[in-house]
């Protein structure tokens, strides 16, 4: 089996199509390439291996993360005249040399695509009276008018920056690997502020909570 080097540098290895195509035949079991094709570079993929025991529902697989409490965030990104964005909640702190966080974005996703082809991203971490905004970009309303919604400037990258957030960042992509569905962006924060008296908004149990109010 070929080792995988999860190295966090720039040029992080990419893969051509002929090899995606052949991983995703095998590992859709015959279903339609065209459904899981991205419109960009593949990144190197995370071989996952067969359990050696069965693995619980989908329904109780997303009954167990739904008591998970995470913050709400929404992670943009601009390419030319057009900005896209999507509220995610799959976000983790990755490093701190070099400061760095990992974001997983719906592979056949425009966001993906975006964040592939300009190797950068921003993401607001949502206060919690930034609900509507967070539904928003979760597809409740039209991508063409999601940025109507709340304060919208620009970081110096050219990246979109939400203002009163508790906390925004600007990213520039460090690494990526794909996992089949998703892409998991590794990216070097080189713009943040943050503002201490906001409070977070959190999702927990298919609802938003604020921070006295998790059960």
């Amino acid at each position: 089996m070929r080792r995988m080097d999860c190295t966090l540098r720039p040029d992080c290895a990419i893969i051509d199509f002929q090899q995606f195509a052949r991983r995703a035949k095998r590992a859709k079991a015959g279903a339609s390439l065209s459904s899981v094709m991205a419109d960009f570079e593949m990144p190197d993929s995370m071989a996952l291996r067969p359990t050696r025991n069965p693995v619980v529902s989908t329904a109780e697989f997303r009954a167990a993360m739904s008591s998970v409490a995470s913050s709400v965030s929404v992670v943009t990104a601009r390419r030319g005249d057009e900005m896209v964005g999507r509220t995610v909640t799959a976000v983790l702190s990755l490093s701190a040399n070099p400061p760095s966080v990992l974001i997983s974005i719906d592979i056949v996703s425009r966001l993906a695509d975006f964040i592939a082809k300009t190797g950068g991203f921003s993401m607001a971490v949502l206060a919690e009276d930034q609900s509507e905004i967070a539904d928003a970009f979760a597809g409740k309303v039209p991508h063409d008018a999601r940025f109507d919604l709340g304060k919208w400037s620009r970081w110096p990258s050219g990246q979109p920056l939400l203002a009163g957030a508790v906390t925004a960042i600007d990213c520039e992509v460090i690494g990526s690997i794909e996992t089949g569905t998703h892409v998991l962006f590794a990216g070097a924060i080189i713009e943040a502020e943050s503002h201490e008296g906001r409070s977070p908004l959190l999702w927990q149990r298919h609802d938003y909570h604020a921070l006295s109010r998790i059960d």
